[in-house]
């Protein structure tokens, strides 16, 4: 196991009704709060009306920011930050999805900084992310997820997207981890079927990313990866067949909120190399990131890691869905189908050729997944370097 320094700052308040607390802790970090959501849905379900109730009801003034798209745009990051400015809000509560809390971490940053959030994004052709990064400093943020799926809630990590350029990447550091993060599962019993189903696929990867690449000597980290797997893989279609399922949904949330958090991935010396291959896809297309992901998983598998590490998608397979067979090429191939049936069970085996991705739009993909996911390097750090043709190669057999 590699040395590492973990810090998890964010106060987990998790359960059933545990949104009727969230006027008591904003109280604690500031007077005036930006309030920031997505579409209509928070709205549409009354839980706008509800938490704008005791935000009153604790004394907290807030302003609102609704209209953030999945994908965040670095403009609207910018608008909000001006609002925030200039209505002298003093910390943010975030309500809502992955997209909704990563754009608010981002938001935290630039209100506090008066910086373009371009400025931070790795692979901003200026370079000026080395300097920025890591994020030291931010205002305070509460997070409300509504989806089970990318762990936004409690990590320190915002993925934006600039789209003058189809840029996406992440900014990141200790300044944007939330301050609290109120975890109800009974605000995801409106999620739809076919979202639940991609926000599973972005919690499986977030579990195997890392743990398909790393080195044998972390078995801590592994059995607990192994164990939250099941649950993903246990719980994901009781929740799509019966949405207000209370043990499916708890289990689902608690699940994603650890699967990215320091305790599966510390000790590793092993990233997140599928999600930045995927971060072109939905960057120049805005494909639902969960349903990219799920387009390139099984296609990753064979490529790169049937080939580079059969004995760990064997382990896989035979701790999380059920594989038998003893020789480890033929587990990790029967590992392969088990997803694959699985993805087919979910509904999410769609083609890149389906979103109306040019084919000879892929070169040009492959090359920008390259200078933003490589971090200043010719490659992507897998179980091998992962080259231009290599991420090419990918991308056609997505298609």
């Amino acid at each position: 196991m590699f040395s590492f320094e973990l810090s998890f700052p964010t106060r987990i308040l998790f359960g059933i009704g545990a949104v009727e607390r969230v006027g008591s802790v904003v109280k604690q970090h500031g007077k005036r709060v930006l309030l920031v959501t997505g579409g209509h849905s928070a709205k549409k379900t009354g839980l706008l009306a509800r938490i704008s109730e005791q935000l009153k009801e604790a004394g907290v003034a807030y302003e609102l920011f609704a209209g953030v798209e999945p994908n965040p745009r670095t403009s609207t990051v910018d608008r909000a930050a001006r609002l925030a400015r200039e209505a002298g809000c003093d910390c943010l509560l975030a309500v809502g999805g992955g997209s909704v809390m990563d754009a608010a971490k981002a938001i935290a940053a630039v209100a506090l900084s008066g910086r373009p959030s371009y400025d931070y994004m790795r692979g901003n052709p200026s370079g000026s992310a080395r300097q920025l990064l890591p994020i030291q400093e931010a205002l305070p943020l509460i997070t409300v997820p509504t989806v089970a799926a990318t762990g936004s809630e409690a990590n320190n990590i915002s993925v934006l997207t600039h789209w003058e350029t189809h840029e996406k990447s992440s900014i990141s550091g200790p300044g944007l981890y939330p301050k609290a993060a109120i975890l109800d599962p009974s605000l995801t019993y409106t999620v739809p079927p076919h979202i639940t189903a991609e926000a599973s696929a972005d919690i499986f990867s977030h579990l195997f990313e890392a743990y398909l690449i790393s080195s044998v000597h972390t078995p801590v980290q592994d059995d607990f990866t192994e164990a939250l797997i099941r649950q993903v893989v246990r719980w994901t279609s009781v929740a799509m067949e019966e949405p207000s399922h209370a043990e499916a949904r708890s289990n689902l949330l608690w699940t994603s909120t650890l699967a990215i958090s320091p305790f599966t991935l510390s000790g590793r010396n092993a990233g997140y190399p599928l999600h930045k291959i995927e971060h072109t896809l939905s960057g120049f297309y805005d494909i639902a990131h969960g349903r990219g992901l799920a387009i390139l998983t099984v296609p990753y598998f064979r490529q790169v890691i049937l080939e580079d590490r059969p004995d760990r998608l064997a382990r896989m397979g035979r701790q999380c869905f059920g594989v038998t067979a003893d020789n480890d090429r033929a587990a990790a191939e029967a590992t392969i189908e088990a997803v694959a049936a699985w993805f087919a069970q979910l509904g999410i085996t769609q083609r890149l050729a389906d979103f109306a991705i040019p084919r000879d739009a892929l070169p040009t993909l492959a090359q920008e997944a390259i200078r933003t996911g490589g971090q200043g390097t010719d490659h992507i750090a897998s179980s091998r370097p992962l080259y231009r043709d290599d991420v090419l190669a990918l991308y056609e057999a997505c298609f």
